[in-house]
């Protein structure tokens, strides 16, 4: 099994294990993950989820490898990045949360990291652009200048960084990440639910029609991108672990 969810009491933690890759999501690893945040957004006794991998990787995004659509009925991309959720979701992040991995950790209600977080959109060293949701959550999160950077030169940046951003709500010791994540669940569980549940439909409404745009202009950028020179160079060259050999076309 690729992914683990374990209930402890009102919370509901959903673990990637795919160490051997990373954690990187495949398409089996993706309907798993759908699943797990669909009994999240259907059991009313679930008051919130943490979403975490192992102590030493977050996830490395898309398995470029297998060459899947990892985009699923209810939560697009991965199971998560397009989810219309009322039940509040923490990412955990202990060691990289690149590409993709960074993109679902942006598509959470709260970051918690430790020190040995990093955080990282290298797509364009690929060949290609932020695919889930990027383009725009990053330019929303972080100041404009560092998205920009981000995304144009596939630099990382790491967890003090991240908090001093804001990206990451709390900063968590080596390996202690999941553990604060659940202090911070506990606390999200001594509100009302149905106050926690309104009020994160009323901030899903605040950016809806961002987010119509944003990933109009994402599949623009796909479409533009799609079978090019660079972006079948990029991904063998990430495979054949060597340096890209660019033609701008």
């Amino acid at each position: 099994m690729t992914v683990v969810a374990e209930q402890h009491g009102r919370i509901l933690i959903v673990r990637i294990d795919r160490p051997a890759k990373r954690n990187a999501i495949d398409r089996p690893t993706a309907e798993v993950l759908e699943a797990a945040l669909d009994r999240l957004d259907d059991d009313p006794g679930l008051w919130v989820g943490i979403l975490t991998g192992s102590t030493e990787v977050f996830s490395a995004g898309t398995d470029l490898s297998a060459h899947e659509n990892l985009r699923t009925p209810r939560g697009g991309e991965y199971g998560v990045i397009r989810r219309a959720r009322d039940t509040p979701l923490i990412a955990a992040v202990e060691g990289p949360a690149f590409g993709g991995g960074f993109e679902i950790a942006l598509a959470c209600d709260m970051v918690v990291a430790s020190t040995t977080a990093r955080f990282a959109l290298p797509e364009a060293r690929r060949g290609l652009v932020a695919t889930s949701g990027a383009l725009f959550r990053a330019t929303r999160m972080l100041p404009p200048n560092v998205a920009r950077e981000m995304l144009l030169s596939g630099r990382a940046i790491g967890a003090e960084r991240a908090y001093e951003l804001g990206i990451v709500s709390e900063l968590a010791e080596p390996g202690r990440a999941l553990e604060q994540a659940m202090r911070l669940a506990e606390d999200v569980c001594r509100c009302s639910p149905m106050s926690t549940r309104t009020t994160l439909r009323a901030l899903r409404d605040l950016t809806a029609a961002e987010d119509v745009r944003g990933w109009a202009l994402t599949e623009q950028a796909v479409a533009t991108l799609l079978d090019s020179a660079d972006m079948h160079e990029g991904v063998s060259a990430f495979l054949e672990k060597r340096p890209p050999r660019w033609q701008g076309r």
